[in-house]
């Protein structure tokens, strides 16, 4: 979807297919946004546990998780996750989603042990991985518009052409 060949010759292709491509395209961008939240979820996570070694949060991990878990969910008064009627589908090839093989369960089990630079590695692995999620959410919100502005043309030239 996001090799230019996806939108080349969209004249020639029928609405019934761009209205499909662009239902894909939605789907895989909704998809991506639901991993985006589930990794910064465990950046908040690391992030708030960095903030408590310093000293600057008296409360424990446990204490605060209610709070770092929903702090993401709402922008405003307007949640900001797009529901799923279906969860988006685990990688077929490896079983595991793209996050877990960044940083496994086991990292947030194991974080009282870890040094600093351990959480801190951790927190920047998974800030490169959601940089480029949201690379990849941007060039897909291209292509969507992309659709939706040939499928808009195509319903106001029938439009258009009815009224002649």
């Amino acid at each position: 979807m996001l090799e230019p060949e996806y939108l080349e010759g969209l004249d020639q292709v029928d609405l019934p297919e761009l209205r499909q491509r662009r239902e894909t395209a939605s789907e895989l961008e909704a998809q991506i946004s639901y991993y985006r939240r589930l990794l910064h979820g465990r950046m908040d996570l690391l992030a708030f546990e960095m903030k408590r070694r310093r000293g600057e949060e008296s409360r424990t991990l446990m204490e605060a998780l209610p709070e770092i878990l929903a702090s993401g969910l709402v922008l405003g008064d307007q949640p900001n996750l797009k529901h799923l009627d279906v969860m988006p589908p685990l990688p077929s090839t490896t079983g595991r989603r793209l996050i877990d093989k960044i940083m496994d369960d086991a990292v947030l089990t194991q974080l009282p042990d870890l040094t600093d630079e351990e959480v801190q590695e951790a927190l920047d692995r998974l800030s490169e991985v959601e940089a480029a999620l949201s690379a990849q959410r941007r060039q897909l919100h291209n292509v969507i518009d992309t659709l939706q502005a040939e499928i808009v043309a195509r319903l106001r030239s029938s439009v258009g052409d009815d009224r002649s």
